[in-house]
């Protein structure tokens, strides 16, 4: 069967063809479905289906479009993490325990990009409770990279990438405390945008059974994936700003233009690697490669700076406080056994893998200290962007591993030039950004043996418009996504 040449279109191109009549939201729905049922029973993405709804709401987009009706995403197919509550379909989180859980209501970012026309073709696939860098569960099975079924499509928004990889619709909704957005991205060669902390209220995106109430969790966010920049900022635009039952009473989204709208007058920090999270050469080699494109367009790019944090120090308060956050939903014999171990680290071991052991069993007044430590941190942010508009860094150190669904991460291992490193101190690069809360655009820079690598671009607090600026620059002038060769069809 020919491949549709909407199956892999932007949204922003989708979306003025809808406008401009040249297709129809139903035959774009319908290319996304049939693409789904030729192709997912290799990838497994998409875990919940809801065709039916899907085109009943496509069909309500053409009719809105024959009306002349305009809204941002009009009749613009999508999918969405399966950890958002959509009303009357599962959110399990990959819990086996709340298979059958069917919220009554959409969480809020669901509600707004149904106001704003989106077509919903399902939800994706997770690791349980979102825990992972890599997208399996008991429910759902085992969701594959689309450039290489035996690899990790990444975590947690993992069934995002590859949807977004396997032409499955335009845009996806994710999420990201550990880099849920961005390490699926780097590894499925999508984008991805981290927001700044808040600037996505997050209600409706919470564990099974819970109420949805407004609360925004410690360090976490919810954000737009897609195959393009634009597309980021297109979804964005629709799902930010306050919730209106608390902070919405008082407070209005005025976001900043970006700085800079022509490539050469960015100035920009580039980092390659780093002693205590080292990067393949792989990697490497794709950040470089951009620092040397970077600068023959006339880029200001500058490889280290004084003012720019403690990159070992700061990792060490993320799996603190990370931690933390997630030690709320552990089991309580874990809970009490992880205890137990914290308080038999030597208090010389400094290393990642201590903090997040201490991070678990944190009392009230250490959290309280490391939330101090955050605020300096923010401030050291604060004037290194002064000098710097952006900085320019990995977001994982290998591309898409292998599956490994050892029980214990601790205990996984990934190899780095040939040297073993601990499965979870990859969380220090996502947590660059992550603790103090800055927003970061992931972009692919191309392929490394026939796997995606790419990078994250890191800007000021609440100035999201100007790292995704930067990447729709840098996407424009060097290339970007580009199809897995098995979707040839």
């Amino acid at each position: 069967m020919a491949k549709s040449r909407w199956s892999f279109a932007t949204a922003v191109d989708t979306a003025k063809a809808l406008a401009a009549r040249q297709v129809s939201a139903v035959e774009l729905a319908q290319d996304a479905i049939d693409r789904i049922a030729r192709h997912d029973d290799k990838i497994n993405a998409i875990c919940v289906r809801d065709f039916d709804r899907a085109l009943e709401a496509a069909r309500a987009a053409d009719a809105a479009l024959a009306r002349g009706e305009t809204r941002p995403l009009l009749g613009v197919p999508l999918t969405v993490k399966e950890s958002f509550n959509v009303a009357g379909t599962p959110t399990t989180w990959g819990f086996p325990q709340h298979k059958d859980f069917k919220p009554a209501e959409d969480a809020l970012a669901i509600t707004r990009v149904k106001d704003a026309g989106g077509v919903i073709l399902g939800k994706t696939n997770v690791p349980i409770a979102l825990g992972d860098w890599q997208s399996y569960n008991e429910i759902y099975g085992t969701t594959n990279n689309p450039f290489d079924l035996g690899r990790t499509p990444g975590g947690s928004s993992g069934g995002s990438s590859a949807a977004l990889a396997a032409g499955y619709g335009p845009l996806s909704l994710g999420t990201d405390i550990g880099g849920s957005l961005r390490v699926p991205a780097f590894h499925c060669g999508v984008t991805a945008h981290k927001p700044s902390y808040g600037l996505v209220a997050t209600r409706g995106h919470l564990p099974p059974a819970l109420p949805a109430i407004p609360m925004q969790r410690d360090l976490s966010v919810i954000g737009p994936m897609a195959r393009s920049v634009p597309d980021l900022s297109l979804l964005l635009d629709v799902m930010a700003g306050p919730d209106p039952l608390d902070a919405g009473k008082g407070y209005r989204l005025d976001l900043p233009a970006p700085r800079h709208t022509r490539l050469q007058d960015f100035r920009v920090l580039l980092i390659a690697t780093d002693p205590l999270m080292p990067t393949d050469k792989a990697v490497r080699g794709g950040i470089e490669q951009l620092a040397t494109n970077l600068t023959k367009a006339g880029v200001a790019v500058v490889r280290e700076s004084p003012v720019l944090p403690d990159f070992a120090a700061s990792s060490r308060v993320y799996m603190r406080m990370l931690l933390s956050a997630l030690s709320l939903g552990m089991p309580a014999d874990a809970y009490a056994g992880a205890k137990d171990a914290a308080a038999k680290l030597a208090a010389d071991d400094i290393s990642l893998a201590a903090e997040r052991l201490r991070g678990i069993a944190l009392s009230h007044r250490d959290w309280l200290m490391a939330d101090g430590a955050r605020a300096r941190l923010k401030m050291q942010w604060h004037r290194l962007f002064e000098s710097f508009d952006a900085v320019i860094c990995p977001i994982m150190p290998i591309p898409a591993f292998p599956h490994d669904h050892a029980p214990d991460q601790e205990q996984r291992r990934i190899q780095i030039d040939g040297v073993d490193h601990v499965y979870t101190d990859q969380l220090a690069w996502p947590g660059i950004a992550t603790l103090p809360g800055l927003p970061a655009t992931a972009i692919p820079l191309g392929l490394a043996d026939g796997l995606p690598v790419g990078v994250q671009i890191v800007g000021p607090f609440l100035e999201d418009r100007t790292p995704l600026k930067l990447a729709e620059l840098i996407e424009r002038e060097f290339g970007g996504f580009a199809p897995p060769p098995m979707f040839d069809d």
